[in-house]
């Protein structure tokens, strides 16, 4: 069972494929006319709502669902943070510029949340990190969250140790596929992989070239036991998809994989009204956390 509390909306062969480039952004950005320059803090239009998620183990986990400003979605993004004993969590910076512009430039609902033990501005979730063991419950938390909502055409979208999550437990029948970014296969084994292909459904793979991790030709090796696996190198991204090319990149790839009637690249313009911008830039901390933790040895 889940609850939403509603807030302030802000006005703003038997191998995988593999493709260096992106499978449909072919053309130009589709700016129709001059606008509002969409920079790394812009909050374009949505409707935001502070949720709750409710676990079978009885935490409350916090979040937040962005939904399109004056329609229903067409799909649903449910998102999985990076590692929290690295920084990661619900406002991981790929992820909050997700919630902040695909509402608005591609109608899609966007869920993002603190699993078990992890803070953010919005608050912390009950429990303690489990290491991706527990989280299995705040996984399924999510999706159930997003069917009892009628959240349309979900896809989860796992980031670093949230692809973890979603490898090792997102294999749901309610889930349409799932997008993993920069995964690190350092907790998800073979026999997650195994059950992926078993499952069937679709598995897109965006890899950074100058990973820290796991590079393109290793990510191709380990994902051909996923035939339906789509590996994508991407040129100079880093694990953390630093600047605006690595997110625009990520978010057009999002968009041309759930929504291929949608064109891409996305506009890098906003031509209506209510964009602002944010005062915290989570891109820069999301950086100094990350080195901070590979400086002093802290484990993956």
């Amino acid at each position: 069972m889940s609850d939403t509390t509603p807030a302030d909306a802000t006005p703003a062969d038997a191998s995988p494929a593999d493709a260096d480039h992106a499978p449909s952004p072919t053309t130009t950005p589709q700016d129709a006319a001059p606008g509002t320059p969409i920079r790394s803090l812009t909050v374009l239009p949505a409707r935001r709502e502070e949720v709750e998620l409710h676990t079978a183990d009885g935490l409350t986990l916090v979040g937040e669902l962005a939904l399109p400003a004056d329609r229903d979605p067409v799909a649903t993004l449910v998102t999985l943070h990076p590692l929290p004993t690295h920084g990661g969590y619900m406002d991981s910076h790929v992820l909050r510029k997700a919630a902040w512009r695909l509402p608005a430039l591609s109608d899609l609902a966007v869920l993002r949340f603190n699993t078990r033990g992890t803070s953010s501005p919005r608050g912390t979730s009950d429990g303690a990190f489990d290491g991706g063991a527990g989280e299995r419950f705040d996984v399924a938390a999510a999706i159930e969250f997003a069917e009892f909502h009628d959240l349309p055409r979900r896809w989860l979208v796992g980031w670093s140790f949230g692809t973890e999550l979603a490898l090792m437990h997102g294999a749901d029948p309610s889930v349409e596929g799932a997008i993993l970014l920069a995964p690190p296969l350092h907790r998800a084994t073979d026999e997650d992989l195994d059950r992926w292909a078993a499952f069937g459904k679709p598995l897109v793979v965006l890899v950074p070239e100058l990973d820290d991790y796991l590079r393109p030709d290793e990510a191709r090796e380990r994902f051909a036991r996923v035939p339906q696996a789509e590996v994508i190198g991407v040129e100079g991204a880093k694990h953390l998809w630093v600047g605006e090319p690595s997110v625009r990149r990520v978010l057009d790839e999002i968009v041309a994989h759930v929504d291929p009637s949608r064109p891409t690249p996305l506009p890098t313009t906003w031509d209506g009204t209510g964009a602002t911008s944010s005062d915290t830039d989570t891109e820069r901390t999301d950086q100094e956390t990350y080195a901070a933790s590979r400086a002093d040895g802290t484990a993956d």
